[in-house]
């Protein structure tokens, strides 16, 4: 089983930043993927980033360009630098952890939340 934290959120203004922590605990380490989800009021959960262990990343197209997702060398955390924050990204940001062979995460954290104001 793994656990995931997540850390960071918080209140900001429009074109503002924040930065996300995601620590990942347990006995298993096997996932070869993390990433963050978010889901904002009235919506459904959506992809935001998400990082290989090889170091390859993916982003939403509408985070692209403002957002940068990184982890730490033992693959053990993730972080989610946001810049340029806009209302829109107002939800609540998911941690997720994905094994090899998975096509959904297997782990997910409990969220933090992230709030921009106009």
């Amino acid at each position: 089983q793994v656990q995931l934290v997540e850390s960071g959120g918080g209140l900001v203004q429009t074109g503002g930043s924040l930065r996300l922590s995601c620590a990942a605990s347990g006995s298993d380490f096997s996932f070869n993927a993390m990433g963050w989800y978010r889901q904002a009021p009235g919506k459904e959960r959506e992809f935001v980033a998400a990082i290989s262990s090889g170091g390859s990343s993916d982003y939403a197209r509408s985070v692209k360009g403002r957002f940068t997702i990184s982890a730490d060398n033992a693959f053990h955390a993730v972080y989610l630098q946001m810049n340029s924050l806009k209302p829109e990204d107002t939800a609540v940001y998911y941690c997720a952890a994905k094994k090899p062979r998975s096509l959904e995460p297997d782990y997910w954290g409990q969220g933090t939340h992230v709030y921009v104001s106009s």
